[in-house]
């Protein structure tokens, strides 16, 4: 057999294929690429300057020593993880393309596969420059937190991905009408997910929700980290419990969404 094939069939030069297609797409738009540098580098130094101000001015902060910085390089890897996975998936849609891929052998599983390392293709893209401006004019060095990093940096791109696969569902079910969704989503979790501030600061009823989200773990794992120079082990393992639940749930919800695209029509007319 000469095609590497994966468990239940999954053949990776399809998968392989998908992903040659967006990376040429990616290569041939110098704008995709800009937009990749650019929002990264301008959170960086737009929050990076906060942090100097407040690390003057508040002996807190000054002990804290970067939770601000982190915290937003941590967000960049959970926004713009999903945001790679969907820009991937928007552009089948904008193309009409959408409804060929779906009646050609590739599987869907093979298709979300494809977006998955696209997104962290995406992601590396504008993210390791993002690191490295904040080490070069804040010297904060997001990869002196070592292991940990591997944890928080995994995380919060599962969760990315869970999001990012119901989100395209939704708007292969619904069409482009719901392509809005795909930039206001993550934002709606934002507040919740404490990126800036601890849980305690919520409102008693409303940590309940936060809990259930798996970035609020990672975010209280870096403070602590940062702050009291501790690993919260029990934060990461609740967010993997959490993420793979995740996971599941949004891969059971795209097949389904998938289905009723097929059935009502709304697969191959992508309007809005």
């Amino acid at each position: 057999m000469n095609e590497l094939t994966l468990h239940r069939g999954l053949a990776m030069h399809r998968i392989n294929a998908m992903i040659l297609r967006y990376w040429y797409l990616l290569l041939s738009s110098w704008p995709r690429l800009l937009e990749l540098l650019y929002w990264p580098i301008l959170q960086i130094i737009t929050w990076g300057f906060l942090q100097l101000y407040i690390a003057e001015n508040a002996n807190f902060f000054a002990r804290a020593g970067g939770t601000l910085i982190g915290a937003v390089i941590l967000w960049d890897i959970l926004f713009r993880g999903q945001l790679g996975f969907s820009i991937s998936f928007l552009e089948e849609m904008w193309s009409r393309n959408i409804g060929n891929l779906m009646m050609s052998p590739l599987k869907p599983i093979e298709f979300l596969l494809a977006l998955m390392i696209m997104s962290l293709i995406r992601l590396a893209i504008g993210i390791i420059p993002m690191t490295l401006l904040a080490l070069f004019l804040f010297h904060f060095n997001l990869y002196s937190l070592g292991l940990p990093l591997i944890a928080f940096f995994c995380n919060l791109i599962f969760t990315s991905w869970s999001v990012g696969i119901f989100v395209s569902g939704l708007v292969l079910r619904n069409g482009l009408g719901a392509e809005s969704i795909v930039w206001t989503l993550m934002f709606a979790l934002m507040p919740l997910a404490c990126i800036y501030y601890p849980v305690s600061v919520l409102p008693a009823w409303l940590q309940y929700v936060a809990w259930s989200l798996p970035p609020t773990y990672v975010f209280e794992g870096m403070r602590a980290l940062l702050i009291e120079g501790t690993f919260r082990t029990d934060l990461m393992l609740a967010a993997i419990l959490i993420n793979g639940l995740l996971l599941v749930a949004s891969f059971g919800a795209f097949l389904a969404l998938l289905r009723s695209a097929k059935k009502n029509g709304s697969l191959l007319s992508g309007s809005e």
